[in-house]
C-alpha cells in the first residue's frame, strides 16, 4: 500500500508540520489505522477515501487517537491528491461533523483550504492547570471547540514559553494553544520583507503531541481573534515550533475562513499490512 510523507505549510523540506497520507478506495479497519498512525509517530496520519475525481473522504488520527479535525494534514492530503490523483485544481473533502472542505490549487502551487471558522470566546473560569502549565503570563483566555488559545502580551513570550507537558496534559483531549501579535519591536519574525500579524504554539500532549509544529486547524479560532483585533481580513501568521510554518489566511463571509499554505513531498514508500 503506497503511503506519502508531506511537509506542509512550508516550501522547503525540513520545515512546516509533517504528516502521512494513504489514499483508499475502502476505509481500513479502524484499529488497523490507529496502528499505522502510532507506527509512523507523526502529529497526524491522514486516510483518504475517494468518492470521485473531486470528492473524497478524510480522517485524521495522531499517534494515539483520531481527532476531528486537521488542518495541515488537509493540507498534505490536498497535495497528495493533486499531484498524483486527480487534473482537477478543485476538490471537496466531507468530514464527519464538519460538512464539505473546499479546497484549490493556485497557479504557483499555493493550497488555499475553506473551512468552517470555529470562534473562540472569551472566558473567566479555566482549569488551574494552564496556570501551572504554562511559564509566561498570559492576559486573555479563549476557549473554543479544539483548545484554550491563551494570549499573550508579546510574541517574545510566545517564543520564551516553556510549557510543562506533564502538567497540561491533565486537561485530557483539550488542547493549549498561546498567541500573541506579530507586531512588535523586541523580536525580528519576518516573511517575505512582512511582518507577521501574529504568532502562535500548540500543545496537545494528551493526544500523543507535545508541540504540534504547525496546525491549520487551531487558526480557525486564533485568526478571527486578531482579525477582529487588527481590522483586517487577512492575516499572515506564523507558528513558532522548532520546525516553524506560516499560514495565509482571510476570513470570508457566513462564518468561514481561508487558510492557505504551501507543501513539500517528503517521502513515497510501500508499507505491508
Amino acid at each position: 500500500m503506497k503511503m506519502y510523507q508531506v511537509d506542509a505549510f512550508t516550501q522547503v523540506l525540513f520545515k512546516g508540520n509533517p504528516a502521512a497520507v494513504l489514499v483508499l478506495d475502502e476505509w481500513l479497519d479502524e484499529h488497523l489505522m490507529q496502528q499505522i498512525a502510532l507506527e509512523n509517530n507523526l502529529s497526524e496520519t491522514a486516510f483518504v477515501k475517494k468518492i470521485d475525481s473531486s470528492n473524497y473522504e478524510i480522517r485524521w488520527f495522531t499517534p494515539t487517537t483520531e481527532v476531528d479535525f486537521c488542518g495541515h494534514a488537509t493540507l498534505a492530503s490536498s497535495y497528495v491528491l493533486f499531484e498524483f490523483y486527480t487534473a482537477e485544481k478543485n476538490i471537496q473533502f466531507h468530514v464527519k461533523n464538519l460538512g464539505i472542505f473546499s479546497v484549490n490549487k493556485a497557479e504557483d502551487g499555493k493550497i488555499l483550504m475553506n473551512f468552517p471558522v470555529r470562534r473562540a470566546q472569551v472566558v473567566s473560569e479555566y482549569p488551574e492547570e494552564l496556570r501551572l502549565g504554562l511559564s509566561q503570563p498570559f492576559k486573555q483566555v479563549y476557549l473554543n471547540a479544539q483548545a484554550y488559545i491563551m494570549e499573550y502580551e508579546t510574541a517574545q513570550q510566545v517564543l520564551d514559553e516553556q510549557p510543562n507537558f506533564e502538567i497540561l496534559k491533565r486537561l485530557g483531549k483539550i488542547r493549549t494553544a498561546i498567541t500573541a501579535p506579530g507586531t512588535i519591536t523586541d523580536v525580528a519574525i519576518t516573511a517575505a520583507a512582512q511582518q507577521y500579524d501574529c504568532i502562535s504554539r500548540y500543545f496537545a500532549p494528551g493526544n500523543g503531541i507535545n508541540e504540534d509544529p504547525v496546525t491549520g486547524s487551531i487558526h480557525t479560532g486564533i485568526v478571527p481573534i486578531w482579525a477582529e483585533r487588527l481590522h483586517k481580513r487577512q492575516i499572515l501568521a506564523y507558528q513558532a515550533s522548532s520546525r516553524g510554518g506560516e499560514l495565509h489566511c482571510q476570513m470570508l463571509e457566513n462564518d468561514r475562513i481561508e487558510i492557505s499554505g504551501y507543501a513539500c513531498l517528503y517521502m513515497q514508500s510501500e508499507i505491508y499490512i
